[in-house]
């Protein structure tokens, strides 16, 4: 099939059947494009719309995501994981705040902070209509089952080869239309599990479906048994104020920049922090170990609730330790994990009333 027969049959299908009132279809500027962009990476539509819908509404254009705080900005995200997204994306707001407006290049774009070649390639597509190849999750999987392309697309010989054939199949007419409409395709026809095959506009001229290599299709990375790590969260309690300690982690690495309670390798450390810093225990318990997974490790971690009383040393905002009442969690940027075991109190507290 010749490349604008390619475009021509996913633009057909797209006119027909192709999803064409997402949120941020209905306003095609950079920054909502650029946003659900962001979000859309490693997440599915139905998961991103209740999110962008009240990211919108709290920072409305650039300058509102520019000036505010990043704690507002990581609790808008809160949920919705990968929060280096979210740094990224404000820092990026605080870059383009201070330009004449939104970069109009590739490279410009490239060089802001969570800005890949695809995402890049996206925005200028959809709300600029310059043609720009792209290569997220989906158009690999199109691209791979239509051309049987073999190998994981995380290798560089593979990767480099999508890209030819994006770039080839990608129209100079009607780019933003084919940049929506081959996401969607992949979305929700060219699924990675169960496709449905029988209607999809390419499956006449598609090589995997020809030689029912379908599920073998983009190839996997080899796959090793995830590690599990460890810890005790301490859930330090002031009982007459009913408030939770929480900290803030580091800038970088899991969950960087958001609260989270303190950590430690087992609970005899997590009481001994306690003793060590004059903190009054009146009563603990271990509540149920839980499991969270991250792409790369599992982690489990074991809950002490730690009942203590006007603990006033050592808790300042500055030294990046306070303390929130439960009721407050939604004004703060938490983990899920820690978000649930929040909530877990609060029920629990309700409950005692």
């Amino acid at each position: 099939m010749e490349e604008r027969s390619f475009a021509a049959k996913v633009l057909a299908w797209f006119d027909r059947n192709g999803r064409k009132d997402l949120p941020w279809q209905q306003s095609p500027e950079p920054y909502s494009v650029w946003v659900s962009e962001i979000m859309l990476q490693q997440t599915q539509v139905a998961a991103v719309i209740p999110y962008y819908q009240r990211f919108m509404e709290l920072f409305p254009d650039i300058q509102a995501l520019a000036v505010a705080p990043i704690d507002a900005v990581l609790a808008a995200w809160s949920g919705l994981g990968y929060y280096a997204r979210a740094r990224n994306l404000h820092r990026a707001a605080e870059i383009i705040a201070r330009q004449e407006g939104f970069p109009d290049t590739l490279e410009a774009w490239m060089k802001l902070p969570g800005i890949g070649r695809s995402t890049a390639g996206a925005i200028l597509s959809i709300a600029y209509s310059t043609s720009h190849p792209i290569l997220d999750g989906n158009v690999k999987r199109v691209l791979s089952r239509f051309y049987a392309v073999h190998g994981w697309p995380g290798k560089s010989h593979v990767a480099r080869e999508l890209w030819h054939l994006s770039a080839e199949c990608t129209p100079q007419e009607r780019v933003a239309d084919y940049t929506q409409a081959i996401m969607d395709l992949g979305a929700t026809v060219c699924r990675r599990s169960k496709p449905l095959c029988q209607i999809c506009p390419l499956n006449e001229e598609c090589r995997a479906r020809r030689e029912n290599r379908i599920a073998e299709l983009p190839g996997r990375k080899a796959g090793r048994p995830l590690p599990a790590k460890q810890c005790v969260f301490l859930l330090l309690q002031d009982d007459p104020g009913k408030r939770i300690l929480l900290e803030r982690r580091p800038p970088r690495g899991i969950w960087g920049g958001l609260w989270s309670f303190p950590e430690y390798r087992d609970i005899d450390a997590a009481l001994s922090w306690c003793q060590e810093n004059a903190v009054p225990v009146h009563r603990h318990q271990t509540l149920t170990s839980r499991r969270h997974t991250f792409s790369h490790y599992h982690l489990d971690y074991t809950p002490v609730l730690v009942h203590t009383e006007n603990p006033k040393h050592f808790v300042m905002e500055s030294g990046g330790a306070v303390w929130y009442k439960v009721e407050t969690i939604a004004k703060l940027g938490v983990p899920t994990p820690v978000r649930q075991l929040l909530q877990t109190l609060s029920c629990d507290e309700d409950n005692n009333d």
